[in-house]
């Protein structure tokens, strides 16, 4: 099943999106938003996906055109958003270009952060910045919707919570971290709002390539047109979701429609590119002595996107500018 939020108000309009991302249907009678079904997941999802079918076999009454550019992000707003990194490689890199031994935990024990969840990015809308000297920078992520998860629940029990699927750029600001993390106390301004992919998709939509908790296809990002990496989002996670909401988890009850982030896709493979433009002014720095390629500037374009085996879009893809932010 196939769910993407309209722009409508603060929390968007719940539609129901065939599989060929082509045509939609609003489901009122169901639920309005897609938080709304997340609360009465067990009720709203059966209805939903005898939507899904009847769309699929173009007999939905209602069905029209369905655009990407319409829509925000499947949650347009979340009362959590959970960024982990479980890429461990992808860390390992990233300190040892400054000279930092990992602690042996990070191969056990998940690091994790808590974003800004009061407003999301919509998967066409701009990503906009006040400054091109904050290093302006993308990563590329898989993400996970839950509905209520206890608090305790073990990693064996977790998959069973995930919901939904869906795509994630979680923009960061480079130049900002180093001074926020010296701090002690975590990021904030260096992690403005995040943008998601236009559809979020149920764990079936993924068939074998959903397996353990993992989604095992590249996931391809393009830089002004140009095929910055695809590194596989299955290869290489130290963590599997299932991992990562049992780390949530541990403490406090996750709410329905709490966000899960994978963190920036990362491969062994460095002929696979990168996720991120951090780890690859990493590589360069490793392979030449310095960085040679730039954050973002204005005017730049990104393209974040994951293709099923037969070549087509399984979630829409995030396809954003990035605009000065004007007093």
């Amino acid at each position: 099943m196939k769910l993407a939020s309209l722009r409508h108000g603060r929390d968007g309009l719940l539609v129901v999106v065939d599989r060929d991302l082509a045509r939609s249907v609003a489901v009122p009678h169901v639920a309005s938003t897609l938080q709304e079904a997340m609360d009465d997941w067990h009720h709203a999802a059966p209805r939903l996906m005898r939507v899904y079918d009847l769309l699929n076999e173009d007999a939905a009454d209602g069905a029209k055109p369905f655009a990407s550019e319409d829509c925000a992000a499947p949650l347009p707003r979340a009362y959590q958003w959970a960024d982990g990194s479980a890429y461990v490689t992808h860390v390992e890199l990233v300190r040892k270009a400054r000279g930092a031994e990992m602690p042996a935990s990070f191969w056990t024990d998940p690091l994790m952060y808590q974003g800004g969840s009061d407003g999301f990015i919509g998967a066409r809308e701009p990503i906009v910045a006040a400054d091109e000297s904050f290093g302006i920078d993308f990563e590329a992520e898989v993400a996970a919707i839950t509905d209520d998860v206890p608090m305790g629940t073990a990693a064996e029990a977790a998959l069973p919570h995930i919901k939904l699927l869906m795509l994630v750029n979680d923009v960061s600001l480079r130049n900002l971290i180093p001074a926020e993390l010296a701090k002690g106390f975590g990021f904030f301004q260096s992690k403005p709002a995040s943008a998601f992919s236009p559809v979020a998709v149920t764990p079936d939509e993924l068939g074998e390539a959903w397996s353990e908790g993992k989604v095992h296809l590249p996931l391809s990002v393009h830089l002004n047109g140009a095929l910055f990496g695809a590194p596989n989002a299955g290869e290489d996670m130290t963590f599997s979701f299932a991992q990562l909401i049992a780390h949530a988890a541990r403490t406090r009850l996750l709410g329905a429609g709490s966000i899960i982030g994978s963190g920036t896709v990362s491969n062994r493979d460095a002929s696979r590119g990168s996720c991120c433009i951090a780890e690859k002014r990493t590589r360069e720095l490793l392979d030449s002595g310095s960085p040679k390629t730039p954050f973002l500037h204005f005017g730049d374009r990104v393209r974040i996107e994951m293709l099923d085996p037969r070549g087509h879009s399984i979630f829409g893809a995030i396809d954003h500018d990035v605009v000065h932010a004007r007093p």
